[in-house]
């Protein structure tokens, strides 16, 4: 199939998976539709948001309609990274044997990441960077495409362990989620205490989430664009000549390189689930804030004067 034919394949497939997801998920559009774009793009996700958002439903429901395994390990002050990669144990003929962990699935809910001990979210990262773990000196290689979706709540912070910057930025998306409108809020009330059950039809295959993904990095980009990239990154550190006074007064630290690498691969899954066939500069735009958001820090000058990152990348756009 050539890749003009598999694009279009493409749109018309993420089409029939948002039309599926919409069967169980009332509203959170764009939180769905970043989700599936950092799928598409082989990338990870942060879900900020606050208890009773439909997380957990959010993620099995997505992974239902992509047909794929989904695990959610509930993160705890006391758990250790070999209650998530899996240990070796003895087996009755004195052999070691090692039992794989939760993490050894297509997609990781990781709930409330932010609950655990450094040295376990340091675990849940090798996996998210090398695709595999180490465990007693053994490589495992994970199932491909394998994806976390982390989740964090913003307003209880005592006992947590919040993540570090260099660990943020191993994510390809934050996504904030917010309440439903009071139509939205309505409609779920309904479904969810009524006696009917929703069956979510798996419309993809893991290969085919693979050479889809690998579609997306051939989608051809003009120089212009990614030169657009790396400049909006560029004006989002407040030591670059390029740096608004928006930046220069309210932030301390600026995106890092990650940032325009997942800028350009966010905009090409983007152009290529609306048909186009290479992004320009309206496709960066689109994934911009949920790309740069946690990966710009604020001073205390902007807490002071309650000013959002969002407001600050929306200033840059």
């Amino acid at each position: 199939m050539s890749d003009v034919a598999a694009i279009e394949k493409l749109g018309a497939k993420h089409k029939a998976l948002k039309e599926e997801i919409s069967k169980v998920i009332i509203g959170q559009e764009e939180v769905v539709n970043q989700i599936l774009l950092s799928i598409f793009s082989g990338g990870h996700s942060l879900l900020i948001g606050v208890p009773g958002l439909a997380k957990t439903l959010m993620v099995n429901t997505i992974a239902q309609a992509l047909g794929l395994n989904f695990k959610r390990i509930q993160f705890t002050p006391d758990l250790m990274p070999s209650d998530i990669l899996g240990s070796e144990i003895l087996d009755n003929n004195r052999e070691f044997k090692f039992i794989k962990g939760p993490i050894f699935s297509n997609i990781i809910l990781a709930d409330e990441i932010n609950r655990t001990p450094p040295k376990t979210q340091a675990a849940l990262l090798e996996a998210m960077q090398e695709r595999a773990v180490t465990v007693a000196g053994n490589h495992y290689k994970l199932d491909l495409p394998y994806f976390v979706l982390a989740t964090q709540n913003p307003i209880e912070q005592e006992g947590t362990y919040p993540l570090p910057e260099a660990q943020l930025d191993r994510f390809m998306f934050a996504i904030n989620l917010t309440y439903p409108s009071f139509q939205e809020e309505v409609a779920v009330v309904k479904s969810t205490t009524s006696g009917q059950t929703m069956t979510i039809n798996s419309l993809f295959t893991a290969q085919e989430i693979i050479d889809f993904q690998d579609l997306v990095r051939r989608v051809p980009v003009t120089d212009n664009v990614v030169e657009y990239a790396v400049s909006l990154v560029g004006k989002t550190r407040p030591k670059e000549a390029t740096a608004t006074e928006l930046v220069k007064n309210y932030i301390d630290w600026g995106a890092g390189p990650r940032a325009s690498q997942n800028l350009i691969l966010a905009a090409k899954a983007h152009a290529a689930i609306n048909g186009k066939f290479s992004p320009d500069i309206e496709n960066v735009k689109a994934v911009a804030v949920g790309i740069l958001r946690h990966r710009m820090i604020k001073n205390y000058k902007a807490e002071a004067e309650g000013i959002t990152i969002e407001a600050i990348i929306e200033g840059l756009l």
